[in-house]
């Protein structure tokens, strides 16, 4: 049986974990590198040449400065000195270095923070949303694929058979119990498998809510399914798991988050209603 889905995001892999950490070290070694280097200084001459010093002392008529090369104290004519060349130089990279050490600091802070938010997620599959400093989790919802032959409920594991025609996948009730009020709200998903996933818009029709509809075609058992998707965007936190929100503000209305494979009709979802 093959699924033709429009528009899901497929589930990035975890070379986006690897590459921040890579990147993370790269930054660290070139801190290192920078600080290593910034304890010596360019002690520049006016004939453009320079001395590479560890620190230098101006004095009433001379430089008093410690050779790098030589290893060893030595003093230069300050007439022969271009302290305004070598005084700007020292200063640049001194902003710079410190300019280096904030940005690794803000990407420790960002770090540590994702670290606090994956250890108050459960490593159990689901849907999780947070309020203040309690963990909740969404319920997954039961649903029904709704054929001219009547109604069938899905299980992820034993996929209903295929009938030719039209058909819909549906939840009972005209409304969600979990509702919110922020039309941004958050949802972090802990795959079960690494599969697709997103957020689907429902449309109300009586005593059910419509998830999608479905074509199932004659002779090569074909199933296409057109949910009506919200644009989010996602933020992986670690393998498997992710941070999801809608791209924009959802209007009042009924939606669901969405678990799935391609190639199989076992969509897992778990709905919920913006007020």
């Amino acid at each position: 049986m093959l699924l033709t889905f429009r528009g899901l995001p497929r589930n990035p892999g975890g070379a986006r974990v690897v590459y921040r950490d890579m990147r993370k070290l790269l930054i660290a070694l070139a801190l290192l590198a920078a600080a290593a280097w910034a304890a010596n200084l360019k002690l520049y001459l006016k004939d453009g040449s320079y001395q590479i010093v560890r620190e230098y002392k101006v004095q009433t008529d001379r430089v008093h400065y410690y050779s790098v090369e030589r290893s060893q104290w030595e003093d230069i004519p300050l007439d022969l000195v271009d302290l305004k060349r070598t005084e700007t130089e020292a200063a640049d990279r001194k902003a710079q270095l410190e300019a280096d050490a904030k940005v690794m600091a803000d990407e420790e802070k960002v770090e540590r923070e994702l670290a606090k938010t994956v250890s108050r997620i459960p490593q159990d599959p689901g849907v999780y949303w947070v309020a203040g400093n309690e963990t909740k989790i969404l319920k997954q919802a039961e649903s029904t694929v709704r054929t001219n032959k009547g109604r069938s409920v899905l299980k992820r594991l034993s996929p209903i058979p295929v009938v030719s025609g039209k058909a819909t996948l549906e939840l009972q009730g005209a409304h969600a119990t979990a509702v919110f009020k922020d039309p941004e709200q958050e949802f972090y998903i802990q795959l079960s498998d690494p599969e697709r996933f997103g957020i689907v818009r429902l449309t109300a029709k009586g005593a059910v809510r419509i998830v999608e509809n479905l074509t199932m075609m004659p002779v090569t058992n074909e199933v296409e399914e057109d949910p009506d998707l919200v644009p989010i965007l996602r933020q992986q936190l670690a393998d498997g798991l992710y941070k999801i929100w809608p791209k924009d503000k959802l209007a009042p209305g009924e939606y669901a988050v969405v678990q799935f494979t391609a190639g199989k009709l076992n969509m897992q979802i778990w709905d919920f209603a913006i007020q």
